[in-house]
């Protein structure tokens, strides 16, 4: 049955449809002009707090992009920038407080390569791109673009998330079962979302629908 349960539910590529906007309308927009490969938007720096959801939107850029260009995407907390990079490509590099003085020099003239060609940059960070603790000539680049901050989810954009997510499973998530996670659980979304995995795979495991008593049972593991 694990081994069902398992084949059952791979991993999903991440797409823009998954994530829920929020107030983040008008980011969404550009960020689909940027992956769509649009010429308008060719930089473009996002910023947000911890499981605003930064990685999965990069993901799904990548997602988008790969069919149509070559494009990288890093993630610097252990990923290292291509030494080689075409003017044409696109980078997407997240996490980019995390680059070393090295990489910083690297990611500055990658920087300088895409903008000279036609090329196409997406970074995230944790802070606006002047706060990072990185050199100042390249903060000053992440500056050049368009600059979003990605702004975290009211509980109810939360709640609503949630559903969606248990309804792509193939369970319904009531209204008192989400509410008891928001209370009880760490409340950022991704972490959320590993939460609502666990039980669809405790639910599957052991033949049980969803319940509070599941919900519970999950919290434990």
């Amino acid at each position: 049955m694990n081994q069902l349960v398992l084949d059952l539910h791979l991993p999903q590529p991440k797409s823009f449809d998954d994530f829920v906007r929020g107030e983040n309308a008008e980011l969404l927009f550009q960020l689909s002009l940027w992956a769509s490969g649009d010429a308008s938007v060719r930089a473009l720096y996002l910023w947000g707090e911890h499981g605003a959801g930064k990685s999965h939107l990069l993901t799904a850029a990548f997602e988008r992009l790969k069919p149509h260009t070559a494009v990288h995407l890093i993630d610097a907390r252990h990923d290292m920038l291509p030494q080689q990079l075409d003017s044409n490509a696109a980078l997407i590099v997240d996490n980019v407080a995390s680059l070393d003085a090295e990489q910083q020099i690297v990611l500055f003239d990658h920087y300088n390569t895409l903008r000279e060609g036609t090329g196409r940059i997406l970074v995230s960070g944790h802070l606006p791109a002047m706060l990072l603790p990185l050199r100042d000539d390249l903060t000053t680049r992440l500056g050049w673009g368009l600059v979003y901050q990605l702004k975290a989810l009211s509980d109810i954009d939360k709640a609503a998330a949630l559903q969606r997510h248990a309804r792509r499973l193939g369970f319904e998530l009531s209204e008192e079962l989400v509410d008891y996670l928001m209370r009880h659980a760490m409340r950022d979304l991704p972490s959320l979302y590993r939460l609502i995995d666990n039980v669809n795979t405790l639910s599957l495991s052991k033949q049980r629908p969803v319940t509070l008593s599941l919900l519970r049972e999950a919290l434990k593991t």
